[in-house]
């Protein structure tokens, strides 16, 4: 039999190997992963001044459940001990650019003044509209330029969380495209941006820890939410060393990249919408009660996404339309098992189709942002909306929660 002092020291040595080599301070690569650019002035000036703080985190899931924003969270706390901070967990799960720049002003704005504000999506919108760098672009820009033009003091920091994507494609000498876009944001608009993904695939590659074993999954694992802070951290001692500025400066409004951005984004009523035929506005949708999976698991849902309105149609031929002013417009819709194809068409012109099932629908009724036109020309338009059998699919349902309007 083993003594138990050779069986304590045997676990002691099981535990020093399993942990990571990763040291938050050595980087692999000599240098470090962020951009300061306009910096942090007005938010270390209202937080150490007039010891106050809002604070916001805008993402997806890797926000909305993530370790990293309450890690964050303690280290503004202890670094301003005298400040009274309010943190804000604006996440939403599967929530990209595109959405975020539609419900800043429900999600962001109307919580009152904003001192430093958290944005991500590059994961989001590398899964969801791979195919649509011009989205990504749109979708950031509109978050930005719509936060610069209602609250120009506000500092804004842009992360890029990683995927297994992402490290392909630098592994292959490119920069993800949702990060590439993203960045040209970063660079227009003076905010200071994290590559995490950079970073994360810079410390695997020099074997300090493995994606398998201890970072486990674009969700990360408690360790890699702790990866995730410990940079933001460094950022913020960089940051904040700089002397405290006397007065708040406005961040300047640059030219837009994209005029076609999402800057005037907002959640349109679907209570205003004329239905045509064949849908109906239920005052608080849930999924019926025998809506389940295959293997008995019931259909997920998103908080906000349920026991809330929706406009909802189920047969082929159901239809609506709806008149906004703008230059875009298009549908917040949860894209469950039986997400079927819409025909749509604005202003009388030619239809055209839509396809409203993703590739997470079977076991989720997926929040997703559809845009139907976002190249109008400024003014009065009039966009209907119609449910349209599939030669390939039986399904055949949309529920709308919001009008998209730009």
């Amino acid at each position: 039999m083993m003594k138990p002092l050779f069986l304590f020291l045997l676990l002691l040595t099981a535990l020093a190997s399993a942990e990571p080599k990763y040291d938050p301070a050595k980087l692999p690569k000599g240098h470090d992963y962020f951009e300061l650019r306009d910096g942090l002035a007005n938010c270390q000036r209202k937080f150490t001044q007039e010891k106050t703080g809002r604070v916001i985190f805008f993402g997806g899931s890797i926000t909305a459940g993530g370790a990293w924003r309450q890690h964050t969270c303690d280290y503004l706390t202890k670094k301003f001990p005298e400040t009274k901070f309010e943190f804000i967990n604006a996440g939403i799960g599967s929530m990209g650019s595109v959405p975020h720049a539609f419900r800043l002003e429900r999600d962001v704005l109307a919580k009152g003044p904003v001192d430093l504000l958290f944005v991500e999506a590059a994961v989001n919108d590398s899964s969801n509209i791979p195919q649509h760098p011009d989205l990504m672009l749109r979708g950031m820009e509109g978050v930005v330029r719509h936060m610069r033009t209602v609250s120009p003091l506000t500092d804004i920091i842009q992360l890029h969380f990683v995927m297994p994507p992402h490290m392909d494609d630098y592994h292959a000498g490119k920069v993800p495209a949702s990060i590439a876009q993203h960045e040209r944001v970063a660079v227009a608009y003076g905010n200071p941006s994290f590559n995490l993904a950079r970073e994360v695939t810079d410390r695997i590659d020099a074997g300090e820890f493995t994606w398998a074993d201890d970072f486990k999954g674009l969700h990360p694992s408690p360790f890699g939410h702790q990866l995730y802070s410990n940079s933001v951290a460094r950022m913020f001692v960089v940051a904040f060393a700089k002397p405290i500025a006397a007065s708040g400066k406005e961040h300047p409004l640059p030219a837009p990249l994209d005029v076609q951005s999402y800057a005037k984004g907002r959640l349109g009523d679907i209570a205003q919408a004329k239905i045509i035929k064949g849908f109906t506005l239920v005052p608080s949708w849930k999924p019926a009660d025998d809506d389940k999976q295959p293997n008995g698991k019931k259909i997920g849902v998103r908080e906000g996404f349920v026991n809330v309105p929706a406009l909802v149609g189920t047969e082929p031929g159901a239809e609506f339309e709806f008149s906004f002013e703008g230059t875009g417009c298009g549908l917040f819709i949860a894209s469950g098992p039986d997400a079927g194809q819409i025909e749509f068409s604005v202003d009388g012109g030619p239809p055209r189709t839509l396809d409203t099932l993703t590739h997470w629908s079977s076991g989720l009724h997926l929040p997703w942002a559809l845009i139907l036109d976002d190249q109008l020309k400024p003014g009065q338009h009039t966009a209907r909306v119609r449910l349209v059998a599939s030669q390939n699919s039986s399904k055949t349902a949309l529920r709308v929660f919001h009008l998209l309007l730009n």
